[in-house]
């Protein structure tokens, strides 16, 4: 429909991640979705962009709207199709996620792609929605490797999600966008569609080494799920209620002075 609202899609995932799919078809049943997602797993990667080298693109068919992968990061995906691909038809907002695994702590969410790849939507002046979802330790690495395809009460609690997510882009959306703005939502392992919603600060979060030793001189990366705490008002404490976490992360006020 001609006057449903626009919504750009990225993730740090990659294109083939179940979690996108779930979101976008989550997505479809209230507005027009453009997906721009990089081609493989790009994680941990923040807001890097692709200054050395070009950037390929490519349509994908596996969508029910119009989907691009490209061999960059989520803040590349965003630049190229709002800079390049959209601009005939821009987006009224971009939404990045849905992420296999939380973004919550203040350390860990300057090293998200999910997040980041909001984050240049607002940079654009878009209102700019992250999605995340908690993720059992004892199945990530299986369900890394099998592209986040969940199964069982996992899914259950997916498809919940995208549900919610859907919820809170048309709540956000009415209100434009103010700055730098990230409205950064994460999902418990039990997503239901009686979710209870806090409005969360980032966890203070005391980073140790996120690298083991691999060699005599190489070091492969391992997280550190450090000691978070797990009470009051803060996002990790949150998702350990089973609640959902919404924070607003305000990135133009880094380094303001009072």
């Amino acid at each position: 429909m001609a006057d449903q609202k626009h919504i750009l899609v990225t993730n740090d995932d990659g294109i083939d991640s179940y979690f996108l799919r779930v979101l976008v078809d989550a997505l479809v049943k209230d507005f027009r979705v453009t997906v721009a997602a990089p081609m493989g797993e790009k994680s941990w990667i923040g807001r890097a962009m692709s200054r050395n080298g070009e950037v390929h693109l490519a349509e994908s068919e596996n969508f029910p709207c119009r989907a691009f992968a490209l061999d960059g990061t989520p803040s590349d995906c965003v630049n190229i199709a709002l800079g390049h691909l959209l601009v005939d038809d821009m987006p009224d907002a971009v939404c990045s996620g849905i992420n296999l695994g939380f973004n919550c702590m203040a350390p860990l969410i300057f090293s998200s792609g999910t997040v980041a790849g909001a984050l240049e939507g607002a940079a654009w002046g878009l209102p700019a929605l992250a999605f995340s979802h908690q993720v059992p330790d004892t199945v990530y690495e299986t369900l890394r490797q099998n592209h986040g395809k969940a199964e069982g009460v996992l899914e259950d609690s997916l498809r919940a999600a995208s549900d919610w997510a859907r919820d809170f882009a048309s709540q956000r959306l009415p209100e434009g966008q103010d700055g730098l703005i990230v409205h950064n939502y994460n999902f418990p392992s039990m997503t239901t569609a009686g979710a209870l919603i806090e409005q969360t600060s980032l966890s203070p979060f005391k980073i140790k080494t996120l690298f083991k030793k691999s060699g005599p001189s190489s070091f492969d990366f391992q997280y550190n799920d450090g000691e978070p705490p797990e009470t009051g008002t803060y996002d990790w404490a949150c998702l350990v209620r089973g609640n959902i976490s919404y924070t607003r992360l305000d990135f133009g006020r880094v380094g303001q002075m009072d």
